[in-house]
């Protein structure tokens, strides 16, 4: 069960100082943007009695690239999760604090986590077409969600999300073909596109790039920057160079702690807390 009834906690507050003491979690950096698409207070995460986010407060910026990065176990795809609800299928888990999507409280007891999955869409760390044809891939969300009125709308939502997605060209010959036939690479822009198809205002992206090969890996941070133009977009990555590429801002987590944020090019040339510059130059991690 999930709710949003805070707990009793203390804010705390972001620090700009150079070089924090690695004993000091209290957030660097900026964490507040003035055009946030999303907005995050006060989140706290807990399966059963562990607890696995900590006060962390953010925004997610519009038409930004928000990398979060940080050493395994560090919560911050727990926290992805928390910006679609995905974490309410997890019965152990408890969420408290407050989200929005601009005026939208998420976790407000009246919000259809349906349609909210397709306003924040998700692309998971390995691809997971359905057991369909590309065409029905792509066409299943329109379907389900009523976005098309006729054959002729529907195949224009499956051809517009493939050619977001890089796709169209590779594909537009075999739309009867299943999906699952695809290369890995392939996949995961077909999974993109599935997710573009029922017009979401965010992308929430969990490692998307991790199960793929360095051509593949290319095709996807050149689709990011492409998608940014219309989406926000939340990446989490393990990679520190693809998160350089691709990102504007960057968040760094450690232990459940929002320990750093700031423009990606200044977390990565100088950090300001201990902690993120001991994992930006691999000292742990």
């Amino acid at each position: 069960m999930v709710t949003m009834a805070a707990p009793a906690a203390t804010a705390r507050t972001a620090r700009t100082d150079n070089k924090v003491d690695r004993e000091d979690r209290s957030t660097v950096g900026h964490q507040f943007v003035d055009n946030a698409r999303m907005t995050c207070r006060d989140v706290n995460v807990y399966y059963g009695e562990k607890h696995a986010i900590k006060n962390v407060s953010i925004d997610v910026g519009r038409n930004e690239v928000l990398a979060m990065i940080g050493p395994s176990g560090c919560g911050k795809s727990t926290f992805l999760r928390c910006l679609n609800r995905m974490n309410d299928t997890v019965d152990t888990c408890r969420v408290y604090g407050e989200i929005r999507l601009d005026e939208l409280d998420i976790y407000d007891k009246s919000v259809d986590v349906v349609p909210l999955r397709a306003q924040v869409g998700m692309v998971f760390q390995k691809p997971n077409p359905f057991p369909k044809s590309i065409y029905e891939n792509v066409a299943y969300g329109p379907k389900i969600h009523g976005l098309s009125a006729n054959r002729t709308e529907l195949d224009h939502i499956v051809e517009s999300s493939l050619k977001k997605a890089g796709l169209w060209t590779e594909v537009n010959d075999r739309l009867d073909q299943p999906g699952t036939g695809l290369s890995g690479g392939q996949q995961q822009r077909l999974c993109i596109a599935r997710a573009i198809a029922v017009r979401p205002e965010v992308i929430l992206m969990d490692e998307p790039c991790s199960a793929l090969d360095p051509i593949a890996t290319a095709t996807v941070e050149d689709l990011i920057a492409e998608l940014q133009e219309q989406y926000t977009i939340v990446i989490v990555t393990h990679n520190m160079q693809q998160a350089a590429r691709v990102s504007q801002r960057t968040a760094y987590f450690h232990l459940g702690d929002l320990i750093e944020v700031g423009k990606t090019d200044r977390v990565f040339t100088n950090p300001r807390h201990k902690l993120t510059e001991d994992y930006i130059t691999g000292r742990f991690g």
